[in-house]
């Protein structure tokens, strides 16, 4: 699978990457979900994929069960309840974790910030964990592809999927885009290379993390969100990065990497392209090295 990860779009470089790979016939399945209620709002998009673009809507999909199967709907509605009693528990550890990091860091560069650093690392894997296990009793329980509402859509995605050229993931919500993109099942139907950016590609790796140091009540940490389709793996997606993290502050960027190493942090910032083969990242890909220093793929931090 060829995943192609892009930097934000406002100065758009999609055309440009469609006109530089030899896709296959067919049109361009696009996901524009994230953006929910503006879901069909892909007037420029489609331009942009040169007329070719064909939206799976799965936003309007996730209404449409919502409103036709109101047991799943409201087993929904639960788990998020659950889901956000769990993150709001991670949340109050992470706080007290991290700043024992940071208060450790002031003061010695020793073994001592490692170990508080391993100990971020083990409260991180530990949500994840329970993320995941909550989804899966979920899924278990409910099991969508029994549901003949979800099931229908199920197989309309994957016939959109099947006869397409690429999938292309557009930005948005995060956590919208994740849910419907698992709801429906997409990564067992995709076959086609993947272009996203923004939360569309955070939505591709095995695990998404939130991030902003920039919000009018000072830098808030790093949280690990829950799991995306896994299409890319062992990276840390960071859109926006330059604007959104505090780049300059060396010390606090090397807890950031290393809290999530071996993961690799990379930045997606305007003009971006990273390719993809083999689940490889390239050489070169602009990342977030564990000294604190943003680098190069492959070069020392």
């Amino acid at each position: 699978m060829r995943a192609i990860l892009l930097g934000p779009q406002r100065r758009p470089t999609l055309d440009a990457v469609v006109r530089s790979h030899s896709f296959p016939e067919g049109p361009f399945a696009t996901v524009t979900a994230g953006w929910q209620e503006r879901e069909p709002d892909d007037g420029e998009l489609r331009q942009l994929l040169g007329g070719r673009a064909v939206n799976v809507e799965l936003y309007r999909r996730w209404l449409d069960v919502q409103e036709r199967d109101p047991e799943y709907a409201a087993a929904e509605r639960a788990l998020q309840g659950v889901l956000g009693e769990l993150a709001d528990l991670y949340l109050l550890r992470l706080d007290y974790a991290l700043q024992a990091v940071y208060a450790l860091q002031r003061r010695t560069s020793g073994s001592a910030v490692a170990e508080a650093v391993a100990a971020v690392r083990s409260l991180d894997a530990a949500h994840l964990g329970h993320v995941n296990e909550v989804r899966g009793e979920f899924f278990d329980r409910l099991r969508p592809h029994d549901r003949p509402v979800i099931a229908a859509h199920r197989s309309a995605v994957a016939d959109f999927l099947g006869e397409a050229a690429a999938l292309v993931v557009a930005g948005g919500h995060v956590g919208v885009l994740a849910e419907v993109l698992h709801l429906f099942n997409v990564a067992a139907v995709l076959r086609s290379p993947v272009i996203a950016w923004s939360a569309g590609a955070m939505a591709l790796a095995d695990r998404i993390v939130l991030f902003g140091d920039r919000s009018p009540h000072g830098p808030g940490h790093p949280e690990v969100y829950g799991s995306g389709l896994s299409e890319v793996r062992d990276v840390v997606l960071l859109p926006h990065a330059r604007a959104r993290l505090l780049l300059d502050d060396t010390p606090r960027m090397a807890v950031f990497a290393q809290r999530f190493a071996p993961a690799v942090c990379v930045l997606l910032e305007a003009g971006t392209r990273v390719e993809f083969s083999g689940g490889a990242l390239p050489a070169g890909a602009r990342v977030l090295g564990e000294e604190g220093h943003v680098t190069s793929f492959g070069e020392a931090a």
